[in-house]
């Protein structure tokens, strides 16, 4: 009989760890389905937020490039108004510039 039980315990360990074996086979497959469709659901949000971002920039660059053209149309009607005003102002920022790049390159 000792034989006997011997064979039994050799047998039931052997289910068991067949059943362990199972067990973990299964829970491996329903964790790599889990984490796949987490990165197919965080594929997509990232998607998504990229396009929103895309759309916002487009409104942007349209709303500057409008007020560009409008900033410069009203630039170019006050030159027409006044030119001498214009062109002393211009030579005013341009002798700033060049004051300040000249004290600039005397630090160093």
């Amino acid at each position: 009989m000792p034989a006997n039980s011997v064979d039994y315990a050799a047998d039931e360990t052997k289910a068991a760890v067949n059943s362990a074996a199972e067990a973990a086979t299964k829970a491996s497959a329903d964790a790599q389905r889990s984490f796949a469709d987490a990165a197919k659901r965080l594929e997509r949000a990232v998607t998504e937020g990229i396009e929103q971002i895309r759309a916002q920039t487009r409104a942007y660059s349209d709303t500057a490039g409008q007020q560009i053209d409008q900033a410069q149309q009203y630039a170019s009607e006050r030159i027409k108004e006044r030119p001498l005003a214009a062109t002393g102002a211009a030579l005013g920022v341009g002798v700033l510039i060049g004051l300040l790049l000249s004290a600039a390159s005397s630090r160093r």
